[in-house]
């Protein structure tokens, strides 16, 4: 209905739409398009609620927020006032948030509608959102493929028109690679750009709120808003977001690429060959990309596996039946196999893999030869990426080795799925801003992205060089 927020705000102030109008056609696309599974729980009659109120606020009010009456989804594990919050999992049926994440609390002091929470995979766990207890999510484009994950949902509520604007998380990859099996825009900022108060914590130095549009623009509107300092987040980072410019035409970026992760034998040969046409295309046009040479990338994703899964299992301890959670209905004899039960009920056997997984790699006799050994991993990828970083502007890497895959290609082959990571965990191991931008289109008829990589803090490159290709090298 609308192309972008922008225009969207032009044709209610011309008074050729109203914010009923609008809620309106996002639900009647949400209920035509409910088979596809985006969403846990709609919030029909409070969006057109809030949608009435704004209308006549603009009519009354000189003023309104810069996200007046635009539509927006969250992902089924950020916390919204009185809202149910599940992370997608039996262990939290029915749960409801008793405050609003401070993401969404600066979505709605813009006069955003948030219409929705959308499906994903539990405790944002997995690639392709086979892992909910609301079942799987799928791709629009293709119903017999995954949409992507683990914020699934979020990127089917955009890619399918449901909704301007989605909210999902990114550990290791889940709003970056959803948006490049889904053809559209996903950012993941800087760690602690956006404030992770009311976010359920997977893994706690890795979770980042991002966000899923269809361009580069609305996704910066957005980012603008809900980044900065919180004093409900030690993490967040202090110091307040610079504003997009559009760059000047003659401002020339220098690129890095890594060659073996184009040359990977994972690749897709159409999605490493397109990538090659693009940089060669940015050095026709004056822009410096070259190759550097790195070799830590075949330890990327065992080292993000081993920390992640560390931390998930210390994070997801609070889901015990007592203080939060399912309780189990069966008779037990004691405290443990209480704890036992209503675990092994609750939580699904992806995240019981992780815990477990977690539990180990931080045992006494495993400790210092798999977390100590990750954490060093981790150090090396940041002083590699900051001597990268004094030279180049940008890196260039694919998001995902393939386009989406067939719904239960991968499910049983737990590690098959892990390694598909191997190009988005970086950013999330070495806190860096990163996007999937859709640029191509292969042959098999499904969309994929080009991955974009700034240093820390600088999401202002981020998103002008993201729009410099968007608007010049897009071959779809």
């Amino acid at each position: 209905m609308f192309s972008s927020i922008k225009e969207y705000h032009q044709q209610l102030q011309s008074g050729n739409t109203t914010c009923i109008a609008a809620v309106t056609h996002y639900l009647q696309k949400i209920d035509s398009k409910k088979h596809l599974n985006a969403f846990t729980e709609v919030y029909a009659a409070e969006a057109l609620e809030k949608a009435a109120a704004l209308d006549s606020k603009r009519i009354s009010v000189e003023k309104t927020g810069r996200l007046y009456g635009v539509v927006i989804a969250i992902k089924d594990v950020i916390c919204y006032k009185d809202h149910t919050v599940t992370a997608a999992s039996k262990i939290l049926k029915d749960f409801v948030s008793i405050y609003n994440a401070t993401a969404v609390q600066r979505l709605l002091d813009e006069d955003a509608i948030i219409i929705g929470s959308c499906n994903c995979d539990e405790f944002a766990m997995g690639s392709t959102n086979e892992n909910s207890a609301y079942g799987n999510v799928l791709n629009a484009l293709d119903e017999t493929k995954v949409p992507g994950g683990s914020s699934g949902g979020s990127a089917v509520a955009v890619q399918a028109g449901m909704c301007m604007v989605s909210l999902g998380s990114d550990t290791g990859g889940s709003v970056r690679q959803p948006a490049d099996f889904c053809g559209i825009v996903g950012l993941k900022p800087t760690y602690g750009r956006i404030s992770r108060y009311g976010l359920i914590a997977y893994a706690s130095s890795f979770d980042q709120i991002g966000i899923f549009s269809n361009t580069v623009d609305d996704v910066t509107t957005v980012l603008e808003i809900i980044a900065g300092p919180d004093e409900f987040d030690s993490t967040a980072i202090s110091q307040p977001m610079d504003t997009v410019e559009k760059p000047a035409k003659e401002k020339k970026y220098r690129i890095a690429y890594f060659e073996d992760a184009l040359q990977h034998p994972s690749l897709d040969k159409e999605i490493s060959k397109s990538i090659f046409s693009t940089i060669e295309q940015l050095r026709l046009d004056g822009h410096i990309v070259e190759k550097v040479a790195f070799n830590l990338l075949e330890y990327i994703v065992p080292a993000y596996y081993v920390l992640t899964t560390a931390e998930a299992s210390s994070n997801l301890n609070r889901f015990d039946g007592v203080r939060f959670g399912h309780r189990t209905n069966a008779p037990v004899a004691d405290l443990t196999e209480f704890y036992k039960r209503s675990r092994s009920e609750g939580f699904g056997k992806e995240v019981q893999r992780r815990i477990l997984l977690g539990t180990f790699v931080l045992s006494a006799g495993y400790y210092d030869a798999y977390f100590t050994k990750a954490q060093q991993v981790r150090r090396m990828l940041v002083d590699r990426t900051t001597a990268i970083f004094s030279d180049f502007d940008a890196i260039i890497l694919p998001t995902s080795p393939s386009t989406a895959f067939n719904i239960g290609e991968n499910a049983d082959d737990p590690i098959a799925m892990y390694l598909a990571d191997i190009y988005t965990v970086f950013a999330n191991l070495t806190g860096l801003p990163a996007i999937s931008i859709p640029l191509y289109k292969h042959s098999n008829g499904m969309p994929f992205g080009l991955q974009l990589i700034t240093n820390k803090m600088d999401e202002v490159t981020l998103c002008a060089l993201s729009n410099l290709l968007m608007q010049q090298y897009k071959t779809v």
